[in-house]
């Protein structure tokens, strides 16, 4: 038959298949179940409910979503989980089951999470994306995303739901933690690594998986920062800035996209034809698959009250652009009661189905639908991938305050450490939102990483010396820990000790921030003893996340008062931020002899962090969101327009911590930017050089950072804009040449008509290592 012949073209194959189908089977392909909900495993013994069954016989079902998603919120734990083979073997029955009980045989899309790793039980845990941005290396980003590929498509994961494009405006919202920034150049940059990571060179490798991009849009920009809130943005604005990485990505090749639950001026996105037709589909030529978010087409009828109903909001959202429904019920219910009273056209209907089955043929599924068990245990949480997630980690970490040269702490002297604080052994507390279940000792806490570091080292210094090892439970004495209080709550119980554990020690490293952690059934801490505290009373200490969305940027609970208590000891004292959203806290910024800025690390988060503090890494990694001084600056973004004024009675507008900020342990020394030419037309190129010296001690990386001022122009412009930037790593003492071009694509903006515009005029290039921190070249741009 042609639709299972390969050596036909997508096009080909998807018309014959679409002719030989019911409505029935059209609908079955745009809708997508909960996928956890489809088996029951019974100590390994994986098998397949009956609904699902019936379900595959009576039309069919297009795709699933989080067949292998475990956490809080699908009930699947580590006892009743799949392990890597496990949830291999569990798809390979889903889809045998589809092809062989289906009257077409049409494989199932399985729809995975994977934001910073698959969401699966054993998959690698990475860092979360604010962290990922903060690192600068779209290189390292990418290869970040083949292995995430890797392991998603090992268990038969096809499609992933990443990555997060939004663009922040407000960090009080709880997904913060999910965006790489405020600034679209750079998002889109780690955009178009996400999209070639993922996909690779071929969707029907067997090792890459389809992107989706995610969430379209403006989503970042919701009023006062509450998730899903209203977004009021002109169309500039939206060409400028929140609508720019997804064009990236879509020009990269992403082959799906997922609408934003939020409006635009009035207009859900689920149903705005004019983003999802007229700007992504005829604007841009996107071909690919759009799915609704969870929930969003029921929310048309019942949140945005823009359909009377659910078979009217099912007609909207298809006939809007929607291919597919992700995990809801309403194509299912409704589309072919919509066909059969003429309410939907079958045309519009073909469409969207034709559109999921090109998926399907363009991942190879009709050929091979099935995995290799074997490969997927042996790939998935790999020796090779742990190491990438310590190496990202470790790229990501900023260093904000570093006063008298406290850090890198040296083991030879550093004597008594005392690690206090909420964060400083909490495993899930660095791991962000949409995590699965860890066993406890794959994920380093801070904690974990100081004792090991010193452990290794003791252990190396004492075979140097040809005397018996220590163990690490002797070579570790050193370091005393207490946690002192919890994320939130106003319980000081635990200050006793800490202030008592601190006393003792010579350095006090502070572990505090906040925590996406859903309740996984881990209890909380005995504040007194540090021990876990499993009972009937639940505690959670979440603050960030979905739908976790804050008043302040402030520490939760009583940890700023910890921390005051224990600075009046008088110890050298370091503070580590473990946390999803900027953390505004003056008193910290002026006391502290060092600040971490660790973000969510990861599953190697604390050995990467004991890497920074002890000085075996050399920390490079730069904002990529400002930090302000009090929330009442927000919104504090970098890239405002001049007109935004100059300060309010009690502050200015500056940040606490610019927009590509971050320390180091060495000093770089940047020479004055040398342009090619110093003017040019509209249609030609220009090239900046510039020499970055390092004129300190200690090896290190830095992040060399372009921005563009339009100087005079026909619309109001932001004083900078990013529009390149460069990691390079240097010796102590070595010079590297920073270069960069600027074109078109570096000094337009979205003029009057919404088209892209260069005017004539002058320029100034702005180099350096952060926004606040350059030399500057002028540039005069002739008319052509």
């Amino acid at each position: 038959m042609t639709y299972k012949d390969k050596s036909k073209s997508v096009e080909e194959r998807v018309q014959h298949l679409l002719s030989l189908m019911t409505t029935e089977e059209k609908v079955g392909q745009l809708t997508q179940p909960f996928g956890w909900q489809t088996y029951t495993n019974d100590q390994g013994n994986i098998t397949l409910n009956e609904s699902f069954k019936q379900q595959v016989e009576n039309g069919g079902i297009g795709s699933l979503y989080g067949a292998l998603r475990a956490d809080p919120w699908t009930g699947v734990t580590l006892e009743n989980g799949l392990s890597a083979r496990e949830g291999a073997e569990a798809v390979n029955l889903i889809q045998r089951y589809a092809v062989e009980h289906s009257r077409l045989g049409i494989p199932i899309l399985i729809g995975e999470e994977c934001s910073h790793g698959h969401m699966a039980i054993d998959g690698t845990v990475y860092p979360v994306p604010l962290l990922l941005g903060s690192t600068w290396n779209v290189d390292l980003y990418r290869e970040m995303c083949q292995a995430v590929a890797r392991e998603t498509r090992a268990q038969g994961g096809a499609v992933t739901y990443s990555p997060v494009l939004d663009v922040v405006r407000d960090p009080r919202w709880g997904r913060t933690e999910e965006c790489f920034g405020e600034d679209p150049y750079l998002i889109g940059e780690l955009a178009v690594a996400s999209v070639k990571g993922l996909q690779g060179e071929s969707l029907d490798r067997g090792d890459t998986v389809a992107a989706t991009l995610k969430h379209f849009v403006g989503y970042g920009s919701s009023e006062g920062g509450r998730n899903a809130g209203p977004v009021h943005m002109g169309w500039r604005e939206l060409l400028e800035v929140d609508l720019y990485p997804f064009r990236k990505a879509v020009e990269a090749g992403a082959q799906s996209i997922m609408p934003a639950y939020n409006e635009i001026d009035g207009t859900p996105c689920t149903v705005n034809t004019e983003l999802l037709e007229d700007v992504l589909r005829k604007g841009w030529g996107f071909d690919g698959l759009v799915i609704t978010d969870c929930g969003a087409i029921n929310m048309l009828a019942s949140g945005h009250d823009v359909a009377t109903d659910g078979l009217d909001a099912s007609v909207q959202a298809i006939e809007a652009g929607i291919d597919m429904e992700m995990s809801g019920e309403m194509f299912g219910q409704y589309l072919v009661q919509a066909v059969a009273e003429g309410k939907l056209d079958v045309q519009v209907l073909d469409q969207a189905v034709s559109r999921v089955l090109a998926l399907k043929f363009r991942l190879g599924l009709f050929e091979q639908p099935y995995v290799d068990a074997d490969r997927a245990a042996e790939v998935i949480g790999s020796k090779a991938h742990v190491q990438l997630a310590r190496q990202l980690a470790a790229e990501g970490v900023v260093l904000l305050k570093n006063e008298a040269d406290t850090l890198p702490l040296s083991i030879a002297d550093v004597g008594q450490i005392a690690v206090i604080g909420p964060n400083a052994d909490q495993a899930y507390n660095q791991l962000g939102d949409y995590t699965s279940p860890q066993p406890k000792l794959k994920v380093a806490t801070v904690l974990d990483g100081i004792r090991s570091k010193l452990a290794n080292r003791v252990n190396e210094q004492t075979e140097k010396s040809s005397v018996s090892a220590l163990t690490d439970d002797s070579s570790t004495d050193q370091v005393l820990y207490a946690p002192g209080c919890r994320i939130k709550g106003d319980s000081k119980e635990g200050f006793e000790r800490a202030i008592k554990v601190a006393s003792q020690a010579d350095t006090v490293i502070m572990v505090v921030g906040g925590s996406s952690a859903r309740d996984f059934g881990e209890g909380t801490i005995d504040l007194k003893t540090g021990a876990s505290n499993v009972s009937d009373n639940s505690w959670n200490d979440m603050e960030c996340g979905e739908g976790i969305d804050r008043m302040t940027l402030g520490l939760a609970g009583v940890q700023l008062e910890l921390i005051q208590e224990i600075h009046k000891l008088g110890k050298k004292l370091v503070v580590v931020y473990i946390n999803g959203r900027p953390i505004t806290e003056p008193w910290v910024d002026e006391h502290a002899d060092a600040i971490l800025e660790a973000w969510y690390p990861g599953q190697e988060g604390g050995h990467a962090i004991a890497d920074i503090l002890f000085g075996d890494v050399n920390p490079s990694g730069k904002l990529t969101i400002s930090i302000p001084k009090h929330v009442g600056q927000l919104p504090i973004y970098y890239n405002g327009k001049r007109s935004r004024g100059k300060r309010y009675l009690e502050e200015d507008l500056e940040p606490r911590y610019a927009f590509g900020y971050g320390l180091s342990y060495t000093t770089f020394e940047y020479s004055e930017p040398k342009l090619s030419a110093e003017s040019m037309t509209a249609g030609d190129a220009v090239t900046v050089l510039v020499n970055v010296t390092n004129t300190g001690r200690y090896a290190g990386a830095e992040v060399v950072q372009m921005y563009i001022s339009d100087v005079v122009s026909s619309l109001t412009r932001p004083a900078k804009e990013l529009k390149g930037f460069a990691k390079v790593n240097l010796e102590p003492g070595e010079t590297q040449t920073a270069e960069f071009q600027i074109g078109a694509e570096q000094l337009q903006y979205i003029g009057r008509d919404l088209k892209p515009v260069v005017e004539p005029g002058q320029f100034h290039i702005h180099i350096g290592s952060s926004v606040n921190d350059t030399q500057m070249a002028e540039l005069t741009v002739r008319e052509a």
